[in-house]
C-alpha cells in the first residue's frame, strides 16, 4: 500500500519564526481600515448564491493585527490583590499585600524588563510559554486537556444514522479544510474587527507527539487522507487530491464507511479490543513516548508506517457501536468514551479513540460530536469549524432540493463523479485496514493503559442541564449580560450548597491580537460575594435584584478588560517563566536548594499545567512549596535568605495567594451556538467542577463534570435558581408597573362589561411540586422569600408556608394548639 513518510517539523521556536513574519507594534487604530477590507459577500458568503472568488482572504488581516500588550506591572499587582480579596481573610490579605510590595521593590521591575526584552521581535510575549505549559504536561490528556462538542442532531431524518451522518460530516469537514488551505475562509470578526486566524493553520493534519523531553506538535501540511476507527480497528483512505479538492462524493463516502463497519464486525469485539492501540494515546506522556519508540524501532515491522498514517491524517473519524441513552451519557462518550468490561476485556468506546488528534465521533444512532487536542487551538476556533460543518450539511441538503440554494464556501471542488480518474493522481480512495504487529511489549502496555483509563473514567461523573425556561432573550430583556447572569447562577448555586465562595475561572478570548489566545476572568469578586449572601439571606426581591445587577455589571467590566489582554493571570505567568529562565541561566542548583523545585523542566505536572480547561485552558505555574508548608501564615516579605538576586523565588510567587489563584474549583467556559447541544471538559482539580455552558435564545445548556462531588445536586440547584431568579425579576418588574400587556390595560381602561371575566387560578404540576420548583407560568405567587440554604427542594416548604399564611385566623389559632409530637405508644392494660 502507498505510504507517505511523516516527518517531524522544526522546533516550535523555529516554526513560529519562519511561519510568521516579524510584526511591529501596531496601533489599534490601524484596524479601522481593516474592517472594510472585505465586501459584504466575503464577510457573509450566504448573502449571495454565487460568491465571487477572492483567494487569500483568510489571513489578509494578520499583518495589521496589534501584538498582545504587556500590562503595566503595578496594574497587574493591583488586580492580583483584587481577585484574591473575595477568597482571603484579613490576615491573608495583609500577607499578600506585603508580598506584592516586596515584589514591586525587588524582583518585579527586573522581571518586567526581562520580559519586555524577551518579547522584542516575537509574535507574542506569552506564546512560547503557553505552548510549553501544554506540551510539558505529562499526565493523560483524557479528561485533563481535551474538551468536547456535542452537535445537534442532523435536521434531515435520512442522515440520522451512523453511516449517512458520518459521511455528511466528513464531506462538510473536508470542505472546511479546503477553504482553509486555499485561504478562502472568511476571517472571524468581532463587531467588525478582524480576529487572528493563525489557529486555523494548526487545526488539521496535526498531532501531539510525545517525547522523553516533552511533547511536540507535528504537522503534515500535504496530508490528504483520513483515518477511521471502528471497534478499535484502524482504516484509512484518501479524500483529497494534491490541489486540496475533494475526490469523493457523499455517496462514495457512505459506501466506504459502510464497508469499514462491515469489516470491523467480522472481528469479535473482545478480540479487536486486544489490539486497540488507540488506548495507548491515553497513557502518561512519558510512557507513551517510550511505547512509540517500541512501535518504530523494528525496521522490518510496518508499525512505523501505520503510526505515520495515523499521525499525518487530516483528522480521525470514530464510529462507535453504542447508542448512549441520555444526554449525560452522550457527553461522557464524547469526552472520554465509555468503560464496559465483559469477561475481563474492555469493550467500551474508550478503546475507539486517538486523543492526540482532532476526532469526529459518531454513535450508532447518528449522534455526533468532536473531541479535540487543545494545544494549538482554542474552543472559539473549533466552534467556527463545527458551526460551518453543521451549516454546510443543511445547505447541501437544501441544494439537493433547489439547485439555486446558496453555498457556504467561496468556491467548491469539481464534482468528483464528473472528473477524469487520472486527475486524482496516485490517490487511493479504497479503504485500507492498518495491521499492527502486536509485540508482547505492546500487548502488555495496552492492558495496563486500559485499566488506568478505566480507573480515570470511573473517577469522574457527568450531569447535564437543558434548561428550557428561558435564555438569552429573556435575560437581555431584563437588562443583564447573558454570560454574567449565568456566571452569577454558578456562584449562587455553589454557595447555596457549600456556604462559601471559591476560585472561579472563565476564559476571555484575546484573538483581536496577533496569535492571541485567552485571558483569565476571575469570576469571584466582592460584588459577587455580596450578591450570593444577599440572595440567600432574608432580603426583599428588590435588594436581591439590585445586588445581582451590581455583580453582573462588575463581571461585564472584567470581561471587557480581559478581552483587551489586560488581566493579571497571563502576565504573571509570563513573569514567572522569565524568572525560571533567569534561574536556568544563573544556576538551577541554587534555585532548587531549600526545597524549591527546579524550573529546568518547565512547569510541573502537578500544578504548572493546572489546566483551566474547557476549550480555553489557563496555564498556571507550579505551586510554591512555601504555600503548602507554612500554613498560610508566613509573610514572604520577611524572608531572610541570603540567596543571590533572582535565585530565590520572588515573594509574589511564594505567597500562598498565588497558589490559591492557580487552584481553580469552578472551571467554566461559555462556548457554543445553536449548532451545539452541549460542550464540556473534565474538572481541573480533585475537589472542583468543570462547567461548559451554551446560552441560546430561549434555553441554557450546561454540562458539569466532577470527581463524584454532588454533581447531580449542583445541577438541581442551578435549575431551581434559574426559576427563582426569574420569579424575583418579575416580582420587581411587577412592582415597577402593572405588569399587564397593553391590550389588557386598554380593556381595563375601557371597562367593557361584556361577558364574565375568567379568573386565572394558580396551579402547580405534580412534577413541579415533587421537586419543589416553580411552574414557569406561575407569575402571581407572592411572599416567597427564596428557597432553602442547603437544598433546592426547600423551595417547596417555602411555598407551603406561603399557603399557610393565607389560612383563616380561626384555623391559625387551632394550629397553635399543642401537637402530639413523636410516636404514640400503646398502653398495656393490667
Amino acid at each position: 500500500m502507498p505510504v507517505r513518510t511523516f516527518t517531524m517539523p522544526k522546533s516550535l521556536n523555529e516554526s513560529l519564526a519562519s511561519q510568521q513574519p516579524p510584526n511591529t507594534d501596531t496601533d489599534r487604530s490601524s484596524l479601522n481600515g481593516v474592517k472594510e477590507a472585505y465586501s459584504p459577500s466575503e464577510r457573509e458568503p450566504l448573502a449571495e448564491s454565487s460568491p465571487k472568488e477572492k483567494p487569500g482572504i483568510t489571513y489578509a488581516a494578520q499583518d495589521k493585527l496589534p501584538k498582545l500588550p504587556i500590562p503595566e506591572l503595578e496594574d497587574t499587582c493591583r488586580k492580583f490583590q483584587a481577585v484574591l480579596a473575595p477568597l482571603q481573610n484579613q490576615r491573608e490579605q495583609d500577607d499578600t499585600a506585603a508580598a506584592v510590595r516586596d515584589f514591586l521593590k525587588a524582583d518585579g521591575p527586573e522581571l518586567q524588563a526581562r520580559l519586555k526584552k524577551y518579547a522584542t521581535g516575537k509574535t507574542s510575549y506569552i506564546e512560547q510559554f503557553w505552548y510549553d505549559s501544554y506540551l510539558n504536561f505529562d499526565n493523560s490528556v483524557v479528561l485533563n486537556l481535551n474538551p468536547f462538542f456535542l452537535l445537534e442532531d442532523d435536521p434531515t431524518p435520512a442522515r440520522n444514522n451512523q453511516v449517512t451522518r458520518a459521511a455528511s460530516l466528513v464531506i462538510s469537514a473536508l470542505s472546511f479544510v479546503r477553504a482553509v488551505r486555499k485561504e478562502e475562509l472568511p476571517p472571524d470578526t468581532l463587531r467588525g474587527t478582524p480576529l487572528c486566524m493563525y489557529q486555523y493553520s494548526r487545526l488539521f493534519s496535526t498531532a501531539r507527539i510525545p517525547t522523553e523531553s516533552g511533547c511536540q506538535i507535528a504537522q503534515d501540511s500535504g496530508s490528504r487522507h483520513i483515518v477511521v476507527l471502528c471497534k478499535g480497528q484502524f482504516y484509512w483512505f484518501d479524500v483529497m487530491d494534491d490541489n486540496s479538492d475533494i475526490i469523493m462524493t457523499e455517496k462514495d463516502m457512505a459506501l466506504n464507511l459502510q464497508v469499514i463497519v462491515d469489516d470491523a464486525e467480522t472481528t469479535p469485539i473482545q478480540e479487536a479490543a486486544k489490539g486497540a492501540l488507540g488506548v495507548l494515546s491515553t497513557e502518561n506522556r512519558k510512557i507513551w513516548a517510550g511505547l512509540r519508540d517500541v512501535l518504530t524501532r523494528d525496521a522490518e515491522s510496518n508499525n512505523a508506517e501505520c503510526l505515520s498514517i495515523v499521525d499525518s491524517a487530516l483528522f480521525i473519524l470514530c464510529l462507535d457501536y453504542t447508542e448512549p441513552k441520555n444526554g449525560a451519557e452522550l457527553c461522557g462518550n464524547m469526552l472520554c468514551g465509555t468503560s464496559e468490561v465483559v469477561k475481563g476485556v474492555q469493550i467500551g468506546t474508550c478503546t475507539n479513540r486517538w486523543y492526540d488528534k482532532m476526532q469526529i465521533i459518531v454513535c450508532k444512532n447518528g449522534s455526533a460530536g468532536i473531541n479535540f487536542e487543545h494545544t494549538g487551538v482554542d474552543g472559539h476556533t473549533v466552534l467556527r469549524m463545527a458551526s460551518d460543518v453543521y451549516t454546510d450539511t443543511i445547505l447541501r441538503f437544501a441544494k439537493s432540493i433547489n439547485g439555486q440554494a446558496p453555498s457556504l464556501w467561496t468556491s467548491t471542488s469539481p464534482d468528483p463523479s464528473k472528473r477524469d480518474p487520472d486527475s486524482f493522481g496516485d490517490a487511493s480512495t479504497t479503504p485500507h485496514k492498518l495491521e499492527w504487529d502486536m509485540l508482547p511489549e505492546l500487548s502488555t502496555a495496552l492492558r495496563f493503559a486500559e485499566t488506568r483509563l478505566a480507573d480515570l473514567i470511573q473517577q469522574n461523573e457527568f450531569e447535564i442541564l437543558e434548561f428550557a425556561g428561558y435564555g438569552k432573550n429573556f435575560i437581555t430583556s431584563m437588562g443583564f449580560s447573558p454570560d454574567a447572569f449565568v456566571q452569577m447562577a454558578f456562584q449562587a448555586a455553589y454557595y447555596g450548597l457549600y456556604g462559601r465562595v471559591e476560585n472561579t475561572y472563565e476564559p476571555a478570548m484575546t484573538k483581536v491580537f496577533l496569535h492571541g489566545r485567552t485571558e483569565s476572568i476571575r469570576v469571584a469578586t466582592l460584588e459577587s460575594v455580596e450578591f450570593v449572601k444577599t440572595f440567600w439571606a432574608d432580603n426583599s426581591p428588590q435588594q436581591k435584584v439590585d445586588a445581582l445587577k451590581k455583580a453582573t455589571q462588575k463581571h461585564t467590566a472584567l470581561t471587557k478588560e480581559c478581552a483587551k489582554a489586560l488581566g493579571q493571570d497571563r502576565h504573571l505567568y509570563a513573569l514567572y517563566c522569565v524568572w525560571q529562565r533567569a534561574v536556568d541561566e544563573e544556576g538551577a542548583e541554587a534555585a532548587s536548594s531549600n526545597g524549591y523545585s527546579s524550573p529546568v523542566d518547565g512547569p510541573s505536572s502537578e500544578a504548572g499545567m493546572s489546566p483551566q480547561q474547557g476549550p480555553s485552558i489557563s496555564p498556571s505555574p507550579p505551586r510554591s512549596p512555601s504555600a503548602k508548608n507554612n500554613d498560610n501564615s508566613r509573610s514572604p516579605s520577611k524572608s531572610t535568605s541570603n540567596k543571590p538576586p533572582l535565585q530565590q523565588i520572588p515573594s509574589l510567587f511564594s505567597d500562598p495567594g498565588y497558589d490559591r489563584i492557580n487552584n481553580t474549583i469552578l472551571s467554566t467556559s461559555n462556548c457554543g451556538n445553536p449548532a451545539l447541544r452541549h460542550f464540556g471538559f473534565g474538572p481541573t482539580s480533585a475537589d472542583g467542577f468543570g462547567i461548559g455552558y451554551i446560552i441560546k435564545d430561549d434555553s441554557i445548556s450546561i454540562c458539569i463534570s466532577s470527581k463524584h462531588r454532588q454533581t447531580k445536586r449542583f445541577v438541581a440547584s442551578l435549575e431551581a435558581y434559574f426559576l427563582e431568579v426569574k420569579r424575583l425579576l418579575r416580582s420587581v418588574k411587577k412592582g415597577e408597573s402593572t405588569g399587564r400587556s397593553r391590550v389588557r390595560e386598554s380593556e381595563q381602561e375601557k371597562k367593557r362589561g361584556k361577558g364574565k371575566v375568567i379568573k386565572v387560578e394558580t396551579q402547580w404540576s405534580e412534577a413541579a411540586a415533587a421537586v419543589g420548583v416553580e411552574e414557569e407560568a406561575e407569575e402571581e405567587d407572592e411572599g416567597l422569600g427564596g428557597y432553602g440554604f442547603f437544598d433546592a427542594g426547600m423551595l417547596l416548604q417555602a411555598l407551603k408556608a406561603s399557603q399557610e399564611e393565607k389560612e383563616k385566623p380561626s384555623e391559625k389559632a387551632a394550629g397553635n394548639a399543642r401537637r402530639e409530637i413523636g410516636k404514640k405508644l400503646r398502653v398495656s392494660e393490667y
